[in-house]
């Protein structure tokens, strides 16, 4: 009987012991992780996947993030593009990344209305990615061909609604064009057809040839053809005016009250990323931002700088995502 006492009393002791060091272990890791999100970046470069190939907005977008987080951190900021599937190719490399800071990607607004455009991705753009902050948002452009009569979109508004049907061409099917005309045609009665091309160049090139009367495109593609005169803006998509093209009224002030489409920009993160990192990265975005040579470049695309919390970003995002996904619901549209 003693020695069965002893041995109780040792196993006790012993899991005591186990159960301290345990705890002492996992207080230690607590204590050390806000040191290691402050130490981040380290001396590992930061990747940033841009979602789209060479050339396009988000390329550039991330190339001149890309400079100027170079420099804030002190450290190697990579641009990797990872183009497909209107983006979703880059993201879920991005959902299915480490979460440890060192992988972001950089989208476009499509990732807005991919969930519902998509619904077979391979990753939940809700549940795997954290937004960690919003670049900046820009006008979308309706224009026409400038041999046509029409000097405003009330005009197009009164021959759609009268019977007469007009085409209109955007940079793809499903695109946020796409989604935003068919939103604006069902609002206003207006008998408006789709004419879907492959990327804002062949676009341009049938909407400066009067191939397709109307077209609705970024400012960054549709200014230099509105500057040159071939083609004349008549509307943007945004709640306020284009800072580029001040002299072109919104489609609010136009009588579609609220009417709120922008083309936007943001940067994401694997969902379980350190929220730290994610408040520093987020620091570190709007820091560039403000910066008056990256805010220059980017006003020179069109995009006004978006500043605000990884919270703010957030919100925003899946507004876009509630809202395109409807659309899409109700009028039964289709990727290609």
């Amino acid at each position: 009987m003693p020695s069965v006492t002893h041995r109780s009393t040792a196993s006790r002791f012993v899991l005591t012991r186990r159960l301290l060091l345990a705890t002492s272990a996992c207080l230690a890791f607590a204590a050390s992780a806000p040191a290691w999100a402050q130490a981040w970046p380290g001396k590992q470069p930061v990747r940033l996947v841009a979602v789209f190939p060479p050339g396009g907005s988000v390329d550039q977008v991330a190339r001149v993030l890309a400079t100027a987080l170079q420099q804030s951190l002190g450290q190697t900021v990579v641009v990797e593009n990872k183009g497909g599937a209107s983006g979703a190719i880059g993201t879920g490399e991005v959902a299915r990344a480490a979460a440890d800071g060192y992988t972001f990607a950089v989208v476009f607004d499509t990732h807005g209305v991919n969930p519902s455009l998509q619904p077979g991705i391979a990753f939940d753009t809700r549940k795997d990615l954290a937004t960690v902050a919003m670049l900046g948002t820009s006008a979308m452009v309706i224009s026409a061909h400038a041999g046509l009569p029409y000097q405003d979109f009330k005009q197009v508004v009164a021959d759609t609604k009268g019977g007469k049907s007009l085409t209109y061409g955007t940079i793809g099917n499903g695109s946020l064009g796409h989604l935003a005309m068919t939103l604006l045609a069902k609002s206003g009665g207006m008998d408006l057809v789709h004419v879907p091309y492959r990327g804002g160049g062949p676009l341009m090139q049938d909407a400066i040839a009067g191939h397709v009367p109307l077209s609705i495109g970024s400012v960054f593609v549709a200014r230099p053809h509105i500057d040159s005169k071939r083609i004349r803006a008549l509307a943007v998509t945004t709640s306020q005016r284009a800072a580029s093209l001040p002299e072109v009224p919104t489609l609010a002030e136009l009588g579609f009250q609220g009417f709120d489409a922008p083309a936007w920009w943001a940067v994401l993160a694997p969902a379980r990323t350190p929220p730290e990192i994610v408040q520093r990265m987020n620091a570190e975005i709007n820091k560039a931002l403000q910066s008056p040579d990256v805010a220059s470049k980017l006003a020179a695309q069109g995009i006004t700088v978006n500043i605000g919390t990884p919270a703010a970003a957030q919100a925003f995002v899946e507004r876009q995502i509630d809202t395109w996904a409807k659309v899409v619901k109700d009028n039964g549209i289709k990727a290609d």
